[in-house]
């Protein structure tokens, strides 16, 4: 039987297009100020929905790329993704069109050139297990374009 898992969240926020909020996650308690981007024309004084959502990818694709590599016993030192999204604006139209993730994988320096192969063929492959990813793929572009090395 399927589970659902609920992630709740709160928003509060003050003002228009240069005001300000909070958005705190229930289960972390984390609070992170919003605001409007500058180049919306806002104050910019806090994180945004954009930087959020290139964020959450870039999360969940690392989480994700961390669990296959504990499972296939990759010998994996450490990672260290980055992630741009890019947003069009056509006038008044604003949409999400891309974000490229953009893992740096570091294996041990004893890593064997079989790993080092599999490695490279999991880092292409993690964004397909990512729940994140699966949530906006078909609406967003979704690029890897893994870096991976030894020692």
């Amino acid at each position: 039987m399927a589970q659902i898992h609920p992630y709740p969240v709160k928003v509060v926020w003050s003002g228009g297009r240069d005001g300000s909020g909070v958005v705190t996650p229930e289960h972390s308690g984390v609070e992170l100020p919003i605001a409007v981007p500058k180049e919306f024309q806002g104050t910019g004084d806090g994180t945004n929905p954009e930087e959020l959502l290139a964020a959450a990818v870039a999360a969940c694709y690392s989480i994700t790329f961390g669990i296959i590599a504990a499972n296939r016993r990759l010998p994996v030192a450490s990672v260290e993704t980055s992630a741009v999204g890019e947003v069009e604006q056509a006038g008044a139209q604003f949409t999400y069109k891309k974000i490229t993730i953009q893992p740096h994988i570091r294996l041990a320096a004893e890593a064997t050139d079989d790993q080092l192969k599999l490695t490279e063929d999991m880092a292409h492959k993690a964004d397909g297990y990512c729940i994140i990813t699966n949530a906006v793929r078909g609406k967003v572009e979704i690029v890897v374009e893994p870096r991976i090395e030894r020692g």
